[in-house]
């Protein structure tokens, strides 16, 4: 079965792991090198090769591994960041563009599923957006004239079918929900059939830039004219690391007793909000809903929204089996906007697409577009609006960099003394502190059978602290979202090194509350 970057399993990990057919060429020698195999590296990559680009994805892990495996799959013009902010944030002209955009981004799925004969659930749907208060209402009032003056048209003064409580509710049509394992896992196959190479777990490590460029992965070395970066965040230090910050997510999937499931897209209005749809999957439909968003690493028990996330929903719908429990990453750009073209400070041939915020599955497409084009012909109508390069890189970078761009300082090499160890010793099964030893921060973990899990404290990245996540089981770093495993590998960037893993002595190590 599919794997992604958490201990729980997504509804959508049902679908079987994508195998590659094709082998990398002997030569090594690229067009175009796409780093990154979920939605918006697939995506991409087909786009090129379908325009007779010579194109490898590379992938660390497996495809949909990230947030393509962990995303609830909205596909929307109705967009996190509503259209009255764009419009404040810059102005009518952009909130027409970014609208245009999400627009062509569901058409090209929806092309590309009839293309290539995806069956991928894909199903055209309306959005609703809820007010339950006063407050609320006068801003869904807002983003109505705003969205209306973005080019959509949005109903309001109306009431949703669905169980939320609320005073007024507002419609848009021409949105959708699919399977988004099973699409990208279509276009991959479509990727192959044109001649595309995929190989997975393949971390690059280094790319020197140079003409053509030198890409090195842990296994192999490769050259290429063209370089992006379709991982969510882009490895390594880039000022746009300052300019997008990490959020998670919590999902659940379930079952309803009255099997009276919603056709649409929903949303209430909180702060965090929540959001629901419905989804079938291999005959069997499923009720998924979403919320409690949070900075990453700075919930200090992420068993909490997901409690939260159930109680909601059992308190709305007439829950009969709660099937899936996940949570996901992603993105916050500074200015509400995603980060779609040349990579900052890296020449001409080396691309990004980040900062997607909630709306990866949108943006995806929205990239594959943007960035085809600028390879093919060194534009595209909306080149601007994405632009990376629209925020000025913030004074002191460089030394910035300077400063923390080395490779972070290593701890004990002899063995830490396990029954020597209070904290540790405290620890349970299942848990996971941060303990001190001789003046080191150790991240540790003690897992079922009682084996200590420890490793560096200080992410790889820019020499920040990390912090348990409690429900993925992973090593979270709050200031720019890499995470770790227990054992300190990598699961997600920007960090493209894994945490120091520090032997344990053999010992007594087990919680007082334990039978021995």
């Amino acid at each position: 079965m599919s794997t992604r970057d958490g201990a729980n399993r997504s509804l959508w990990q049902q679908q079987p792991a994508f195998e590659p057919a094709n082998k990398s060429s002997s030569d090594r020698a690229y067009e175009v090198i796409i780093v990154g195999g979920g939605i918006t590296g697939i995506s991409t990559a087909l786009s090129l090769q379908r325009a007779g680009k010579k194109c490898l994805v590379l992938e660390a892990a497996q495809l949909g591994y990230g947030t393509t495996g962990g995303t609830t799959a909205h596909l929307n013009t109705l967009l996190d960041t509503p259209y009255s902010t764009i419009i404040k944030n810059f102005n009518e002209d952009t909130a027409r563009h970014v609208a245009s955009a999400a627009s062509e981004a569901i058409a090209f799925i929806q092309q590309n599923m009839t293309s290539y004969h995806i069956d991928c659930g894909f199903e055209p749907a309306d959005a609703w957006l809820m007010a339950q208060d006063k407050k609320q209402q006068e801003e869904l009032q807002e983003i109505a004239v705003a969205t209306r003056k973005a080019g959509l048209m949005m109903e309001t003064g109306l009431t949703a079918p669905f169980n939320v409580p609320h005073i007024e509710a507002a419609r848009i049509s021409g949105q959708a929900k699919f399977h988004p394992l099973k699409y990208t896992f279509g276009l991959a196959a479509a990727f192959e059939n044109l001649g595309g190479v995929i190989q997975l777990e393949e971390r690059v490590l280094e790319v020197k830039e140079k003409s053509p460029l030198s890409v090195i992965t842990n296994r192999n070395e490769y050259s290429t004219t063209d370089l992006i970066y379709a991982t969510h965040i882009p490895p390594g230090v880039n000022w746009l690391h300052l300019r997008s910050s990490p959020w998670r997510s919590y999902a659940m999937a379930f079952t309803l007793a009255d099997n009276n499931y919603p056709a649409d897209l929903f949303y209430d209005m909180q702060d965090p909000y929540h959001y629901y749809r419905s989804q079938e999957v291999d005959g069997q439909t499923y009720l998924i809903a979403g919320g409690y968003d949070h900075p990453t690493g700075v919930e200090l028990n992420t068993n909490n929204p997901v409690r939260e996330l159930e109680a909601h929903a059992r308190h709305l719908f007439p829950v009969d089996q709660v099937v899936a429990k996940w949570s996901s990453q992603y993105y916050e750009p500074a200015d509400g906007l995603p980060y779609i073209g040349l990579l900052p400070g890296h020449g001409q041939h080396i691309y990004v697409a980040t900062g997607f915020g909630g709306n990866g599955m949108t943006y995806s497409s929205v990239a594959a577009l943007v960035l085809t084009d600028l390879i093919l012909v060194n534009d595209h109508p909306y080149r601007k609006v994405f632009d990376p390069f629209r925020v000025k890189p913030i004074a002191g970078f460089k030394n910035f960099l300077q400063q923390n761009v080395g490779v972070v300082k290593e701890l004990v090499k002899r063995l830490l003394p396990a029954d020597k160890i209070p904290e540790l010793v405290a620890l349970a099964p299942g848990e996971a502190g941060i303990v001190n030893f001789e003046g080191d921060a150790v991240a540790m973990y003690k897992d079922e059978s009682g084996e200590v899990h420890a490793v560096s404290h200080v992410c790889t990245h820019l020499k920040c602290g990390v912090q348990w996540n409690a429900t993925e089981l992973s090593w979270d770093c709050p200031c720019h979202g890499a995470r770790y495993s227990v054992d300190g590998r990598v699961l997600n960037g920007p960090a493209d090194k894994d945490l120091e893993a520090i032997p344990v002595a053999p010992g007594k190590s087990t919680s007082p509350n334990e039978t021995t």
